[in-house]
């Protein structure tokens, strides 16, 4: 499978498939997260939501670009993200490294480009996947009707690192199931997009859709072939 038309061969799914036998890569994303000022959960699923897109719609991830070659053998084989926590120093470090910081309204994510599974830089692979627990002070409101909803599965507990990665792989299930112009309109208006748990009849509903749907793995936290995001992108269909 290449990156192209994924929608035949899912890596969004528990049972082993060829997409097993490639070279493994992990798309990192580093949250910023102080112990004084730490970003509310909502904003940080978003804010991580949204750095997926950004690197995936990066001209350095296309083509001849210097991260196409290692979006290219992350996308054919299982689609790995991993979110780490950074203060302080840490976080510095991490900046350094090459990658993109895309910010919300108190959250900061840093995407980089994919590594090797057993291969992650060292300033990368000392910080913490424990530590990502977060809250909303109040709660989120209603999500735009012009803006895609990233849907959470109501009876499937998450750390706010899991969910981060969950609603990423649910942001890139909707950028692939989008053509050319729908993928641009939705790049230039910067990603517009909401995080939210449904209440469970709508997630029933949302369910037995034609739209995009997470399948774990179940490599953390999850059950194998748990459903964990629907990912409601028909208003970027216009």
């Amino acid at each position: 499978m290449t990156t192209g038309d994924p929608t035949q061969d899912s890596p969004f799914r528990d049972e082993r498939t060829s997409r097993d036998e490639a070279p493994q890569f992990v798309l990192p994303l580093v949250a910023h997260i102080e112990k004084a000022s730490p970003p509310a959960r909502t904003d940080a699923l978003e804010t991580a939501a949204r750095a997926v897109l950004v690197m995936l719609s990066d001209a350095r991830s296309r083509g001849d670009g210097e991260w196409a070659e290692a979006m290219r053998s992350w996308q054919d084989a299982r689609i790995r993200k991993v979110v780490r926590r950074a203060r302080g120093a840490e976080w510095r470090r991490a900046e350094a490294l090459p990658g993109i910081t895309v910010t919300g309204k108190s959250a900061e994510v840093r995407v980089f480009p994919p590594v090797p599974l057993d291969g992650w830089p060292k300033d990368l692979a000392r910080l913490q996947v424990s530590g990502t627990d977060l809250d909303d002070p109040e709660p989120p409101a209603d999500p735009e009707p012009a803006a895609p909803v990233l849907w959470l599965n109501p009876d499937v507990e998450m750390s706010a690192g899991k969910a981060m990665a969950q609603a990423g792989h649910g942001a890139q299930l909707a950028w692939w199931d989008l053509d050319t112009a729908a993928r641009a309109a939705w790049r230039d208006a910067n990603f517009p997009l909401a995080v939210r748990t449904a209440a469970p009849a709508h997630w029933h509903t949302l369910t037995t859709t034609d739209l995009p749907v997470v399948r774990d793995a179940g490599f953390t936290e999850v059950a194998p072939g748990s459903c964990t995001v629907v990912a409601d992108h028909r208003p970027l269909h216009g």
